[in-house]
């Protein structure tokens, strides 16, 4: 007779053959995965990220749970790629200028006054520009599940108007990790900061930087006109906010569950840009209305030739790259 424990080692064994033994116990555990992001509360990035996770909860029955943290809770944007890469954070929609140091072409998204308008840029990073960015990414340890934005970028400060390049040459500006926004504003003559997002109101309120730049989401839900009453509609750059995931996190996740997460990503995505494209009209009307607030509409064309020689040299960094994004940006 079979004794219990040659019973016990027999069955195991003929059910791990049959292929399910392993998979089902594997499939039967939540997985549970944080996102961290930069965003204050009521940001479109904010809204978008909670809704990416309930969507996700949702079409996985509860097997993939995400739990969002704002506000830099789990550190700043160059400190969540590395989590990312290294497998201790699982997702986050961060920022352009903080991934270029994992895929160095997303900066170019950046160059000065390339797009259009934001549905112009949508166009560009849904195609094959951003399929070429996306395995750059790849190779680096992160995976891009979608295109968010971060909008058109205006500058404010604390000391003047602003209507000419010779206005912000001087200034001390805040400017993101980002090599494309520091050769934009040394261009127009700045010196150039980095701070933290999150210390930018106490660092523009005691005077460390004269002024930033950001979308008027981004200046309204972080207060920063209250320190930096002049506003000028520059609309130098536009900015992306790639969605990533940890490699690592990415291949916990089976075919059907990885599908879901893309679509959540890209369905939330469509949210986020709809309601930051929304706030960049009610805000400007708002700001214009505030007697606190001095907003000044600029005539882009000399800014445009103040800084056409940050193009020359991204070019000479990446090739046939940046031509092609300037084809695929014109003919969006």
């Amino acid at each position: 007779m079979m004794n219990r424990r040659s019973f016990m080692i027999t069955t195991a064994a003929a059910t791990a053959a049959a292929g399910v033994f392993a998979p089902t116990v594997l499939r039967a555990q939540q997985i549970r995965f944080q996102l961290g992001h930069g965003a204050s509360p009521g940001n479109p990035r904010w809204i978008a990220s909670e809704k990416f996770a309930e969507l996700v909860k949702e079409r996985t029955k509860g097997k993939v749970d995400i739990k969002v943290f704002g506000s830099e809770q789990l550190g700043g944007d160059a400190a969540m790629i590395t989590a990312m890469r290294t497998g201790t954070l699982d997702l986050s929609p961060n920022t352009q200028g903080t991934a270029a140091a994992v895929a160095p072409k997303i900066a170019a998204l950046g160059l000065p006054f390339l797009f259009k308008s934001m549905p112009n840029a949508h166009k560009v990073v849904d195609g094959a520009i951003g399929e070429t960015i996306a395995k750059d990414f790849e190779a680096g340890g992160l995976i891009l599940i979608a295109w968010w934005d971060n909008g058109i970028r205006h500058t404010t400060n604390s000391k003047r108007p602003i209507k000419t390049p010779a206005d912000v040459k001087g200034l001390k500006i805040r400017t993101p990790a980002d090599p494309m926004t520091i050769d934009i504003f040394q261009a127009l003559g700045a010196s150039t900061e980095q701070i933290k997002f999150s210390e930018l109101y106490v660092a523009l309120q005691q005077g460390v930087v004269d002024g930033q730049e950001n979308p008027l989401a981004n200046i309204f839900a972080n207060k920063l006109h209250e320190v930096n009453p002049y506003i000028a509609m520059t609309g130098h750059k536009w900015e992306s906010t790639p969605f990533l995931m940890s490699k690592m996190s990415w291949g916990r996740l089976n075919a059907d569950e990885k599908k879901i997460v893309k679509d959540a990503a890209v369905e939330s995505g469509v949210l986020q840009r709809k309601l930051l494209g929304e706030a960049e009209g009610k805000l400007l009307v708002d700001f214009k209305a505030n007697p606190k607030v001095t907003v000044t509409e600029v005539d882009q064309k000399p800014f445009q030739e103040a800084t056409a020689a940050v193009y020359k040299k991204w070019e000479a960094q990446f090739g046939d790259f940046v031509p092609a994004l300037r084809k695929a940006a014109a003919a969006a």
